[in-house]
């Protein structure tokens, strides 16, 4: 396995794909909020981030509950959001915001690469920190 700056490629692609997913939300919850731009609203948008933003830490920390957490997340993407792609792309009569598309077409295949590796005994070694102590 290959190492970028002392970390372990595993650790940083996993990381990088929750940072930039809760980049993505931010991004795209700020093009589809209505103007002009609400606090309340941006709030929530940063909040929703946040929690993306704040797994993505605890994996590049190599916590192992984030790690749990991380494939949880992937198995509720892959089940909800493919519904959301399916429907949407079927045209069903329900209308998805775009931001919703947008960030499901990033994050299924995604996680669907995801889960796998986050089940493997190579991830479960790289993630080894426990959430309080050493």
């Amino acid at each position: 396995m290959s190492a970028r700056h002392g970390v372990p490629s595993g650790v940083w692609i996993t990381a990088g794909f929750f940072a930039a997913g809760g980049l993505l939300h931010l991004g795209a919850a700020l093009y589809e909020l209505p103007r002009p731009l609400a606090l309340w609203a941006l709030w929530g948008a940063a909040g929703r981030a946040l929690l993306n933003l704040l797994l993505a830490w605890g994996l590049w920390r190599r916590i192992a509950v984030c790690r749990s957490i991380a494939m949880v997340y992937c198995l509720a993407v892959l089940a909800t959001d493919a519904v959301v792609l399916a429907l949407a792309f079927a045209h069903a009569p329900v209308r998805f915001p775009e931001s919703l598309v947008w960030e499901s077409l990033y994050e299924v295949p995604s996680c669907a690469l995801l889960f796998p590796y986050l089940r493997s005994p190579r991830a479960s070694v790289l993630f080894p920190r426990p959430l309080i102590g050493r």
